[in-house]
């Protein structure tokens, strides 16, 4: 669901809204919510029995494949908000181009 959301959201997001700021909270509150509905869908689907989210081997786990997953998702989140910022560099250059003057500090 993460990888999902990074491909569609961040980009629309920087694009369409000027402040950079509110642009990165609203990211990062989506994708929060992403990550945190994904965790509880996989948690409740192992409670239920199934070896699908997690394997057949847990709760026998490495601690490596715990580190990986982190590493996974921060590298996802990364790219969502490196996206972001791509899509708010391409509105203002547009907005500009188009005659409007932008007044935001940040950006």
């Amino acid at each position: 669901m993460e990888l999902i959301l990074m491909l569609i959201a961040p980009f629309p997001i920087g694009y369409l809204v000027r402040n950079r700021v509110a642009g990165f909270v609203a990211y990062t509150a989506l994708h929060a919510f992403v990550f945190t509905f994904q965790t509880a869908e996989l948690i409740l689907d192992w409670a239920g029995g199934s070896d699908r989210a997690f394997g057949a081997a847990f709760p026998n786990y490495e601690q490596s494949e715990v580190y990986a997953y982190g590493i996974v998702n921060l590298v996802i989140y990364a790219v969502g908000l490196g996206l972001l910022y791509l899509g708010q560099r391409v509105g203002t250059g547009r907005r500009l181009k188009a005659g409007q003057v932008s007044l935001d500090p940040v950006g």
